[in-house]
């Protein structure tokens, strides 16, 4: 692929901000932007990239980045609203306003990542929102596009895996309502970043592409396969006649991560997440070593024990420093605000942590984060 000028929407945000990592290593420059410019030094790739204010709700704001960024070959649109009150419509309007700031700038393509949309009459308003969204971004005369869907993401920083990841740790019992055997295709963070990357060039013609990991699986298998990796013994709780809204009120209340987009993530399961035939793998070729499967990319996510700069890390799977505070479980979360009140010399016992049971664990990270005043909040994209 030849050398683009890409602009990264989005780009402080979990996929983003790996997305940039990979495009800067491929040669290309990168306009990365965001509400907030200034948040950009929080990345170890801030100079690396050109970096411009952009709020994608106002049009003279998408304009005037446009016009800042200058030449724009490839635009990646990552952004999103859910877990925000009234996300769908204003997720719509603001998909338009980019589209349309595009084409008047000559971009030739805009590659947007969302999900996959079963064919299903009663969807979420998460689900719903993917498909609108992409809609939007086609506009009469404007860039083409190219809609990459993927169901969960498996890695650390990602909130599908780290609702997984809570699950697995906080439950002794853990609950497998009905719907937890639909199927599910789920992809690691590296694979969806081979294919964000591989989707700017030519070989991918302007469409829409489900992008999926070698196996099918299943939610109530997942936590089956996270357990297991992560050694902890788990019995399970057949749970029936119980629906998403309310386990969805449920995960708000017992999980570290921002109740609204715990809420609207966990509605999105009741349907069957399975990729469609028209992937990408007969357009190009999979990853140098191959696509990832589920057991090794849980194995990959679990081995971060520190996080590190995004651009710095060994693995994608990693946790990163600029990923949410609350991501990366409850034994880091621990650490991390005990290193605060800890001599030097006792920091190394700190590493006994790692053998607190799981529930234990939950309550004293939950009591510690509510003691300092930390609610997990929605983190703009």
């Amino acid at each position: 692929m030849s050398k683009l000028r890409i602009l990264v929407t989005g780009a402080t945000g979990y996929v983003g901000s790996r997305l940039v990592t990979a495009l800067l290593e491929a040669g290309h420059d990168v306009v990365a932007a965001t509400r907030n410019p200034a948040r950009l030094a929080d990345f170890g790739w801030h100079d690396r990239v050109t970096g411009v204010a952009l709020d994608a709700h106002n049009k003279e704001s998408a304009r005037h980045a446009f016009n800042t960024a200058g030449p724009v070959d490839v635009v990646y649109y990552l952004v999103h609203g859910i877990g925000q009150p009234g996300f769908r419509e204003a997720d719509n309007r603001a998909a338009a306003i980019v589209a349309t700031a595009a084409k008047n700038a000559d971009v030739r393509r805009i590659v947007y990542l969302g999900g996959f949309v079963p064919d299903d009459d009663d969807l979420s308003e998460h689900l719903s929102s993917r498909a609108e969204v992409a809609e939007a971004l086609s506009v009469d005369g404007g860039p083409d596009v190219v809609w990459l869907g993927a169901a969960m993401i498996i890695g650390s920083g990602s909130t599908s895996f780290e609702m997984l990841r809570y699950v697995g740790d906080r439950f002794l019992l853990m609950p497998m309502p009905g719907w937890s055997v639909n199927p599910i295709d789920p992809i690691s963070i590296s694979d969806v970043i081979y294919y964000l990357v591989v989707a700017a060039g030519d070989r991918v013609p302007a469409g829409s592409y489900d992008i999926a990991g070698p196996e099918t699986s299943s939610y109530a298998d997942l936590l089956r396969a996270y357990a297991r990796i992560a050694g902890k013994w788990r019995a399970e709780l057949p749970v029936n006649g119980v629906d998403t809204g309310l386990v969805s009120w449920v995960t708000s209340a017992v999980l570290p991560v921002p109740g609204g987009l715990a809420s609207d993530l966990v509605e999105s399961l009741d349907h069957p997440m399975m990729a469609s035939g028209n992937g990408l793998r007969d357009l190009v070729s999979d990853p140098p070593e191959g696509l990832v499967g589920i057991d090794e990319a849980i194995t990959r996510a679990l081995e971060s024990r520190k996080p590190r700069p995004v651009d710095a890390l060994v693995d994608p799977h990693h946790l990163a420093d600029t990923d949410p505070v609350w991501a990366g479980g409850d034994t880091l979360r621990i650490r991390q605000l005990a290193r605060h009140i800890t001599p030097a010399f006792a920091r190394p016992a700190l590493g006994l942590l790692g053998v607190v049971p799981g529930p234990v664990a939950g309550a004293v990270r939950t009591g510690l984060d509510t003691a300092i005043g930390l609610v997990p909040r929605m983190k703009s994209a």
